[in-house]
This record gives C-alpha cells, sequence and structure tokens, in this order.
C-alpha cells in the first residue's frame, strides 16, 4: 500500500504525464521483449508486455493503459507475428491476438477498479489526517490555556505571601514591639516582687521569641531583601538562616559581578532553591549541599547538589517520565516552564544534582 502511494505520487495526476509514462513503459517492455522473442521463444518474450500493460492499468488510468493496449498488440502484430504475406495473418495467430486482446481488456478493467478503490482510500485518510490535525491543535490550545492559567495562579500566590509579609511586619510586629516594651516597663516597676517580676521576665522573653518567629516567618513567605538588594543577597541570608536551623553546611557558589534581573526570574530562583533545601533536609539526609549559580550569554544556569540517599529507582522513573510525584517538583518544573525553561533531576544512588535552565537577555537584566 505504501509502495503503491509512493509511485502514484511519483507519475502524479497530470494527464499527459500519465499518457507519457505508459508509453515509455511499453516502449520498453517491447524493446526488451524483441530480443527475449529470438532467445527463449515467443511464450516467455511476452511477458514484459504483459506487466508493462498491467503497470500502465494499475497506475496511469484508463485511457493510458487502452493506448499501451494498443500499441502493444501494433507491436505483437508486427514484430513478433511474421505472416508469409504482409497484412495477412491466420486464423491461429488471429486467435492469439484475440486473446491478447481479452486479456488486456480484463486487465485494465481489474486495474481501474483498483485504481478508483486505492483514490477512495487516499481520500479517506487525507479527511483523517486533517481531523488528526484540527483535534491537535483544540488540544494545544487548551493545554496552552491551563499554562496560563497555572501562572497567572503562581503570579498571585506570590503577590499573597509579599502582602502577608508586609502585614506581618509592619501590624502584628509593631504590635509585638510594643508590647514587649511595656512588659519591660512593668517588670521594672515590679521587680521587687520576686515571683511576679520572674513571670514578667520570662513573658518577656517569650514575646521576644515570638517576634522574632514572626519576622522569620515574614522573611520566609517573601524576604525585602529579594526586592530590595536582589537574588543574590536574599539567597546569602536565607542559606545562613538555613544552616542554623538544619544543621547542614551549604556552599553557595556565584559571580561577584551577577548583578541584577527581572522580578520573575529572581522569584522563580528563590522559590526553586528554596524547594530543593527543604527536600534535602527532609529526605536525602546529606550533611552538606552546593548551590551553583551562573549566567552566560543568554542562559541562566541553577545547580542544587547533595551528597545523600539519592531518588529511588522508581521515583526518578516517574520524574524523568514527568510523572512527578511530590507536589513541590511539580511546583518547580511549572515555575521553569513559565519563565521559557526546564529543570532536570538526576540521582546515582549518592547523591542528587537539580539543574534549572533559563533563558535571559541582556536588555531585561535589572541594573544591581
Amino acid at each position: 500500500m505504501v509502495k503503491d502511494t509512493l509511485v502514484s505520487r511519483w507519475i502524479g495526476n497530470g494527464l499527459g504525464t500519465r499518457y507519457a509514462v505508459a508509453l515509455l513503459v511499453t516502449g520498453l517492455a517491447l524493446a526488451v521483449a524483441r530480443p527475449l522473442n529470438s532467445l527463449v521463444g515467443d511464450y516467455v518474450s511476452y511477458a514484459p508486455v504483459f506487466l508493462a500493460v498491467a503497470f500502465s492499468t494499475w497506475y496511469c488510468g484508463l485511457g493510458p493503459s487502452a493506448m499501451a493496449m494498443i500499441l502493444a498488440l501494433a507491436g505483437v502484430r508486427y514484430w513478433f507475428i511474421r505472416p508469409v504475406l504482409l497484412g495477412t495473418v491466420s486464423p491461429r495467430q488471429a486467435l492469439a491476438l484475440f486473446t491478447w486482446l481479452v486479456v488486456f481488456a480484463a486487465i485494465a478493467a481489474m486495474g481501474e477498479a483498483r485504481r478508483r478503490q486505492n483514490e477512495a482510500l487516499l481520500h479517506a485518510q487525507g479527511e483523517l489526517e486533517e481531523r488528526v490535525k484540527q483535534r491537535t491543535a483544540e488540544l494545544d490550545a487548551a493545554n496552552q490555556g491551563l499554562r496560563e492559567l497555572t501562572a497567572r495562579l503562581m503570579q498571585l500566590q506570590d503577590d499573597e505571601r509579599r502582602r502577608i509579609a508586609r502585614e506581618l511586619h509592619d501590624s502584628v510586629g509593631q504590635t509585638l514591639a510594643a508590647l514587649s516594651m511595656n512588659l519591660t516597663r512593668v517588670g521594672a516597676d515590679i521587680e521587687r516582687l520576686g515571683k511576679t517580676a520572674k513571670t514578667i521576665a520570662d513573658s518577656s522573653v517569650l514575646v521576644q521569641e515570638m517576634n522574632k518567629e514572626v519576622r522569620t516567618i515574614s522573611y520566609l513567605l517573601h524576604p525585602p531583601l529579594l526586592d530590595e538588594a536582589g537574588l543574590v543577597s536574599a539567597l546569602k541570608w536565607y542559606i545562613d538562616g538555613y544552616s542554623q536551623r538544619s544543621g547542614i553546611e551549604v556552599e553557595l557558589e556565584v559571580p561577584e559581578d551577577f548583578g541584577r534581573l527581572p522580578r520573575e526570574l529572581e522569584t522563580g530562583i528563590f522559590r526553586t532553591v528554596q524547594e530543593c533545601l527543604t527536600n534535602i533536609h527532609r529526605h536525602s539526609g546529606s550533611s552538606t549541599a552546593r548551590i551553583c549559580l551562573t549566567r552566560s550569554g543568554g542562559e541562566l544556569r541553577l545547580q542544587v547538589r547533595d551528597h545523600g540517599t539519592g531518588l529511588a529507582a522508581k521515583t526518578l522513573e516517574e520524574v524523568e517520565s514527568a510523572g512527578t510525584p511530590g507536589v513541590g517538583i511539580r511546583g518547580m518544573r511549572e515555575r521553569m516552564r513559565q519563565l521559557g525553561g526546564i529543570l532536570e533531576i538526576n540521582s546515582n544512588g549518592s547523591g542528587t544534582i537539580v539543574e534549572a535552565r533559563l533563558p535571559i537577555e541582556t536588555s531585561s537584566t535589572v541594573a544591581a
């Protein structure tokens, strides 16, 4: 079926081309059959002529096949049948020519029926391919809409985190600071009341610890350094606090002249580092981690490496097939996709490497 289609396409639909091909094939068959007739006899030498007529009916159509039959009969009549007198044919030769004519007509009828059936199949195949393209386009449009919705939700989430962090710092933090000062004053006034003063002092310490926790939560939700000083300063601050809390030693490698990036890129890289370090603390068992952030040309590259237990083979297979088994990894992949980048995860049983690559434009870089 595939070979027939290729030959039909090579011949084309032009009427002149099909006549020319039928004429050429029949002429070649007669040219081959002529020397065969003198070498092996009549019957074997007729085979190329039969094949030429069958080819013409199969691929060239009814009109070219009729021309091929007429040309073949004329060649057989004047090249192979040699009558005693010019223009005379014996009854046996006439019967042979009539048999040839009947066989050629049968071949032409079968070939034309087959050719029309093939055209109908090709037409149906074309309609099916067109429907598949249409459905594929609709599916791509739906996927694009879903990606845009996901990007919008993530943007809203980051904006909401920024607002909550600001409110915690400006409202609750200030109130707790005032309460701490009041308690300190009260503690100074009633210091002579031993137990009461001790309780007040303990309460003051608790308030200060609560104030510190609120500030920490506020900074973790959206560190002001990310907007004020940029990605590198925010990462250094976060890594220092992370190392103190988790006991994991983290090495940050970043060029001195790294500079600023657009806000969306800085937020995406910061959240990705947060998620990677959280996974290292929860799952890897590694005591060290290394973060490398570089930019060259039009590409930004982030690599986070640990030396822990690594990912299980089944989990890594799910990750590589995009069937990510966790919300965190799925969120990181989606962030990178919305920013035009990719996220790759590799694990060899003695550690895990998370690498993100993002395109950046020199014109979009924010001055430090």
